[in-house]
């Protein structure tokens, strides 16, 4: 039987816990010279709201390839398990998800596409990584390939942004590697393939770590060359110095206020609950490990 969702809850109080970890994880970049800037809503956000956007629920940003991969050595090299856990997909982990997660262990956010998963389910800060963008179409179009390639067998799941054809496609090669450790190995080949390009040594930077429409996404490198900072919920956080670029590309007219039935949050959770861990709801979501 289908589990019932349980998201009835005060969105700003989900988003004051998102503000906390924000708030830890800059204090530890700060102290590691690390950059990070917002993307997504949060940047939106900055800009249009001074804070949240009024119905988002997560805190996103970006990480250059470079920052993104020296997070996770010193992270787990220096911060104890307690409040926060680092969660990434590695050879020992499986968590449905390209990005890295700063997940708050006090709290609940179980994602639909996570629930069946034995994985820390809490209130999330995401992290996205940046790489650079090769000129040549060719390379590009390599990039993309190992990109896909990269979030199916990560995943292991088939493509459904692309095209039947593209979803059969996947199907069939997770079928050829249908063991967790032959999908490790591709994944692992797949993403160094697709960020082999460093940011400084290219004139665009690219997301891949995304679904399909983000994926094609190229940015002027120089729009990320440095943050700059902006007022959000009473903090100075940074943001991409050629933010108005990113976002007009990525976006559109990011500044105009969409319709109300559009207002709505982008995540489909089943449960969140701001004030309670995860780990009582163990025995109704999760406990899976798809692993083979």
């Amino acid at each position: 039987m289908e589990k019932e969702k349980n998201t009835e809850v005060d969105l700003r109080k989900v988003q004051m816990k998102s503000l906390d970890i924000l708030l830890f994880f800059k204090k530890f970049c700060d102290e590691h010279n690390l950059m990070f800037y917002f993307c997504g809503g949060c940047c939106i956000g900055t800009l249009r709201h001074k804070g949240f956007i009024p119905w988002d629920d997560d805190v996103d940003v970006f990480m250059p390839r470079k920052d993104y991969e020296l997070l996770k050595v010193l992270w787990e090299r220096e911060v104890p398990e307690g409040k926060y856990t680092f969660c990434r997909v590695d050879e020992n982990h499986f968590v449905r998800s390209q990005l890295t997660a700063i997940v708050d262990n006090d709290t609940t956010f179980i994602k639909e596409n996570q629930r069946d998963l034995d994985i820390p389910h809490g209130i999330r800060l995401e992290i996205l990584p940046l790489d650079g963008c090769p000129d040549s179409r060719w390379k590009r179009a390599l990039q993309l390939m190992w990109g896909l390639i990269y979030q199916v067998f990560c995943l292991q799941q088939p493509p459904t942004s692309k095209g039947k054809a593209f979803e059969y496609i996947g199907k069939i090669a997770l079928a050829l590697f249908p063991s967790w450790k032959a999908r490790t190995k591709v994944w692992k080949f797949a993403e160094k393939q697709m960020s082999k390009y460093p940011i400084e040594k290219c004139d665009k930077v690219t997301e891949l770590c995304v679904r399909w429409g983000y994926m094609t996404n190229e940015y002027p490198r120089e729009a990320f060359d440095s943050a700059v900072y902006k007022e959000f919920e009473g903090y100075q956080m940074p943001i991409p110095m050629g933010y108005d670029t990113y976002l007009k590309i990525a976006f559109g007219d990011y500044m105009q206020i969409p319709p109300k039935e559009k207002q709505v949050t982008c995540h489909d959770a089943v449960l969140i609950d701001p004030d309670h861990s995860y780990k009582m709801y163990k025995s109704m979501y999760g406990a899976a490990d798809e692993r083979d």
